[in-house]
């Protein structure tokens, strides 16, 4: 009955919800075991977690006659040169769009810092060795699980029936929903579903999630270094209405301006390599 119900509901719905289920088991175990453990620990169940994590959804362990269909949404493993040389470059200009388009972004708006910080303020109440372990593991755990269940199991499947364009879209607009009851979301939504296309795009353009998986990871970790927590440092330039068009701004505006230009070209010469 389930499977009969199942194998008649619509690709775009069993793709959303097999990605969502799939990002959700590997990001849960985390809360539980970080706020419940002695840290060490804590991190080193984790780390073995996301390695049996990896290892079944990749198509390695679990069933045999769901094996190859799991190694296909998880994409391929290995890259050849010819693509691992842009996804180098792709991966550095990910982490400098969306800083970037912060940086721009509360410029122009007043940064609302209360929002921000209100979520991981845990980490100030640790020592700073902790705070930045906790940083590196949640960042690592977003960038794996996040990565495998949207672009790979929710966004492959629906590159086999739609244009990549629109099931980039789909993913994004997913992705910018599961994060709205995040503190801090609402200035940024714009940013999380841009950002989300970036990632969708190099899953499509490499095809594979290891770039992705790598970009997202560097960006979580100036994410809650920089933005959710004040251990790397803390944003406090004026907008531009107390300073007026100046240096600071120009030079983001230029870098944001010419890190998309430089993207898109990255991934039309990836493209044309595949």
């Amino acid at each position: 009955m389930i499977k009969k119900l199942w194998n008649r509901t619509p690709l775009v719905i069993k793709a959303i919800l097999t990605g969502f289920i799939v990002s959700t088991i590997g990001v849960m175990p985390w809360p539980i075991l970080g706020t419940t453990l002695p840290l060490p620990l804590a991190i080193f169940l984790m780390i073995g977690f996301l390695w049996a994590y990896l290892k079944f959804f990749s198509g390695h362990w679990g069933p045999a006659r769901s094996r190859q269909n799991r190694a296909s949404k998880f994409r391929s493993i290995s890259l050849p040169w010819r693509i691992i040389f842009p996804s180098i470059f792709a991966i550095a200009l990910i982490v400098l769009i969306e800083q970037a388009g912060l940086i721009v972004t509360f410029r122009i708006m007043e940064f609302p810092a209360a929002k921000f910080l209100e979520e991981y303020n845990f980490i100030e109440n640790i020592p700073p060795w902790a705070g930045w372990l906790s940083i590196i593991m949640i960042s690592a755990v977003a960038g794996i699980c996040e990565e495998v269940g949207f672009r790979g199991y929710m966004q492959f499947p629906l590159e086999k029936r739609y244009s990549p364009l629109l099931s980039i879209s789909i993913v994004s607009l997913v992705f910018v929903l599961v994060h709205l009851h995040q503190a801090w979301s609402g200035p940024i939504l714009i940013h999380i579903f841009f950002i989300s296309v970036l990632f969708g795009s190099i899953a499509y353009y490499s095809g594979s999630l290891i770039p992705g998986i790598i970009a997202h990871f560097i960006m979580d970790v100036f994410n809650f270094s920089f933005w959710w927590t004040d251990l790397g440092g803390q944003f406090s330039k004026k907008t531009l209405a107390v300073t007026g068009i100046d240096g600071h701004f120009v030079f983001w505006l230029i870098a944001l301006i010419l890190g998309i230009f430089s993207f898109v070209f990255l991934m039309r010469k990836m493209a044309k390599q595949a």
